[in-house]
């Protein structure tokens, strides 16, 4: 992908949203397992316990990126990514088993070890959003690095003022996702003959996917509504 053009500067910008509407369990597990350290030494958590999970992430992405090449890893990846994009819809985040480090080292080690299995995610969006550049890759996590330790916790707040962002952010994963199935090599050509079967099943994955945010939302919030009037 040329660096000069449109196509690798909105691919760019879609990375990077994708680390950032992604990155609030990230602030979650850092912020609980520096928790316990003095203040002088949890900035030196954040930013070690971060740069070996970035570290990390930007490896398992490129081997993921490589793997995609391997027959029907783009529907399987598109598949999951759907669902990613569902959860995070409609997730209730249960943090509660992450320990707070008592040394540095420790931290840092939680950090690290949490944003490994917890991080599967942003790997599957980021391969399939890259279009197989390690260029796209490296750079959309590294413009995301500062953002997830200094603004992460402010890109919550913003998400829980402004809960549409969500909604943005579910429709951009299944975007990705949609793109990633037409990739796959035994539908590509089909797709790429026939561009109004290409965006119908594109627009068509984006809506199912969020309309079905919306329903299991709105029954959740009338669920809990109920729960509330019968105490």
């Amino acid at each position: 992908m040329d660096l000069s053009s449109m196509e690798f500067w909105l691919a760019l910008l879609n990375i990077v949203f994708i680390d950032l509407i992604l990155a609030g369990d990230n602030a979650i597990v850092i912020g609980m397992a520096a928790r316990n350290l003095p203040s002088h030494l949890q900035k030196k958590a954040v930013l070690w316990g971060t740069a070996g999970a970035i570290g990390i992430r930007i490896i398992a992405t490129v081997i993921v990126v490589q793997l995609l090449d391997l027959p029907w890893l783009h529907l399987v990846g598109g598949l999951l990514l759907l669902w990613i994009a569902y959860k995070l819809l409609v997730q209730n985040d249960n943090h509660g088993d992450i320990k707070a480090g008592n040394t540095l080292w420790q931290s840092i080690q939680t950090i690290i070890i949490a944003d490994a299995a917890m991080g599967i995610d942003n790997v599957i969006a980021v391969a399939g959003a890259s279009h197989g550049s390690m260029l796209l890759v490296i750079l959309g996590l590294l413009i995301s690095v500062p953002v997830i330790v200094w603004g992460s916790t402010l890109f919550i707040k913003l998400i829980n003022k402004y809960t549409w962002i969500i909604y943005v952010g579910g429709g951009v994963l299944a975007y990705t996702a949609a793109k990633m199935i037409t990739g796959e090599k035994v539908f590509s050509a089909f797709f790429k003959e026939n561009a109004y079967y290409y965006w119908g099943f594109i627009v068509v994955v984006v809506a199912v996917i969020i309309a079905a945010g919306l329903l299991m939302n709105r029954r959740k919030s009338m669920q809990h509504q109920q729960s509330r009037e019968s105490h």
